[in-house]
Parts: structure tokens; C-alpha cells; sequence
């Protein structure tokens, strides 16, 4: 790379070999020399900052090119981590076309859900899109984009359940299994105040406590335990009823999150969104996976 300080160096070099010239007679000899030093060293300097400011210019432009998205990638049908590595769902396909509106590369990253904001936080990655709802406990920590789906939560149970709905009183002395640091997790503890509540690391581990008789019932999403139900490993359940979301716990749908201030990616997000709303092409990753309007009312 161009160095300004090997610029300096040189002509300072130039400007030693000129000190020798004769004085008296020759001295009218002299300034012209040392002009010319002084022109050669504002050429070079005015030459080191331009190739600067363009390797600045090339490097912000190649940052922009490319957004990092931080998923959870245990949460079927939105974002899942494959037998051979790949990850998919909703959540990566609305990614992917996000990113494709926006005209920038997209690199997916997976990050347990305990430690994703934190790592949003830390520069790991630009952006959360992980079925992450919109409540104001987050956002005193993250700023999000609108919606991009919304979806109402149920209760799960083993088939042969005898429990009769999913008011608290027919919950009342069970075990209810709900993923960590979710609104889930925060609904069931402030509404089955007469059960037992036992938060799980993933939803792969509250199922398969539900599947084995621990626990007596599950609370997530609709959609993530209608999959689960629907499939060979879910044959064990079925959805006993959905609730009705509290705006105060659920908030307004799944949002993307980014940092703090930083309102123009989440506006560029934001109108991206209504792009492939507008486009179609939201509805078409949605039939993939649903068969109703995910994006809700």
C-alpha cells in the first residue's frame, strides 16, 4: 500500500542532497530545487490520502455488500439445523429474500437462544431473524423492524391427556414445559400460577420430556407444535387448544432485531419487507411452510 510516511521520508532524502548547493553567486540556484522538493512532497501526500480515502471508499462498500443473520436453528418449522449441516425454515427463506431485495449477500449464522441478543450486542452478526417477538422488555435492549409474521400460541399434551382445556384451572397441578427466555415461558408463569413451570434450553427438549411422560403439557407457538404433532416424533401429542395472546406478554408478532441506533438498516429491513409482501414473494416462501395467512391481521 501507499505509505505517506515513505513520501515524507524520501523527499526529506531529496531535500538533505540539495543542502550542499554552493551559496553566493549560486544561492538564486538554490529555491528552485526546494520548490521543487515542496511541490513533490504535496503531490505525494495529496496522492497517499486520495489512495486512503478509496481504500476506505472499496472496504465500506464491501461491508455493505454482505449481512450476517444470527438464527436459533432449533425451532422447526422457522429455523432448524439439518442432519447435514444446512439451515432452513421460514425464518432463513424470508432471509434469503430480504437480502436478495436489499441486493446483499446473506450468511447465516446459528447462535443458542440464551445468547443471541448478547451476540447481536457484540458485532457477531447484523441482524436476528428467529421468530423473536416484538415486546417491549426487547426492545428496551434492541431495536426491531415491523412484523414479519404473527401467530398465536397453544398448549400441547400427551394424547391420552385427560386435561380439558387450556384455561388455568384445568392446568392447575401439572407440569408445564416451555422454552427459556421466551414469551412462552414468561406467559406460563404469569398465568398458571397454580402449575409447575419448567423452562427448557430448546424446544427439542421440552418435546421430548412431553413425548416421555415427564411433563404434562408444553406451550409454544401453534405452528411449531402443530409441526411437531403432525410428525413421526410428535405422534405421542396433540394440540389441545390455542390462547389468546396477551399483547402486554406476546407482543405484536415476530420482528427483526437489530442494534441500538441503528435505524438504517432496520429501515432498508423494513422496506424489504414490503417488498416481497408487495412482490408476492412473501406468499410464496409462506405456502412452503403454512396453510393460512401467517402474517396475521
Amino acid at each position: 500500500c501507499f505509505s505517506l510516511k515513505k513520501c515524507l521520508d524520501c523527499d526529506q532524502d531529496a531535500a538533505g542532497e540539495r543542502r550542499d548547493l554552493p551559496m553566493g553567486d549560486d544561492a538564486e540556484h538554490q529555491d528552485a530545487p526546494n520548490q521543487e522538493v515542496h511541490m513533490n512532497i504535496t503531490r505525494r501526500i495529496t496522492l497517499a490520502l486520495s489512495a486512503a480515502a478509496l481504500a476506505f471508499a472499496v472496504t465500506g462498500a464491501q461491508a455493505q455488500d454482505k449481512l450476517i443473520i444470527g438464527t436459533e436453528g432449533a425451532y422447526p418449522p422457522f429455523n432448524n439445523v439439518t442432519a447435514d449441516g444446512k439451515v432452513e425454515g421460514f425464518d432463513i427463506d424470508i432471509a434469503n429474500a430480504l437480502c436478495a431485495e436489499m441486493k446483499v449477500t446473506c450468511e447465516i449464522v446459528t447462535q443458542d437462544w440464551d445468547g443471541i441478543i448478547p451476540a447481536l450486542e457484540a458485532k457477531k452478526f447484523d441482524a436476528i431473524i428467529a421468530s423473536m417477538s416484538i415486546t417491549e422488555e426487547r426492545k428496551q435492549k434492541v431495536d426491531f423492524t415491523n412484523k414479519y409474521y404473527n401467530t398465536p400460541p397453544a398448549i400441547a399434551v400427551a394424547k391420552d391427556s385427560t386435561i380439558a382445556d387450556v384455561s388455568p384451572a384445568a392446568l392447575a397441578g401439572k407440569t408445564i414445559g416451555a422454552q427459556g427466555s421466551t414469551i412462552h415461558q414468561n406467559y406460563s408463569e404469569a398465568t398458571y400460577k397454580d402449575s409447575t413451570v419448567k423452562s427448557y434450553p430448546t424446544a427439542e427438549e421440552y418435546k421430548l420430556d412431553l413425548a416421555n411422560g415427564r411433563i404434562d403439557a408444553v406451550n409454544d407457538d401453534i405452528m411449531v407444535l402443530k409441526g411437531w404433532v403432525e410428525s413421526a416424533e410428535g405422534a405421542c401429542c396433540k394440540i389441545l387448544g390455542t390462547i389468546t395472546p396477551d399483547p402486554k406478554i406476546h407482543g405484536e408478532g415476530a420482528g427483526i432485531a437489530v442494534r441500538k441506533g441503528e435505524t438504517e438498516l432496520r429501515d432498508k429491513l423494513n422496506a424489504a419487507i414490503d417488498a416481497i409482501r408487495a412482490s408476492g414473494k412473501y406468499d410464496e416462501i409462506a405456502k412452503k411452510y403454512f396453510d393460512f395467512n401467517v402474517y396475521g391481521g
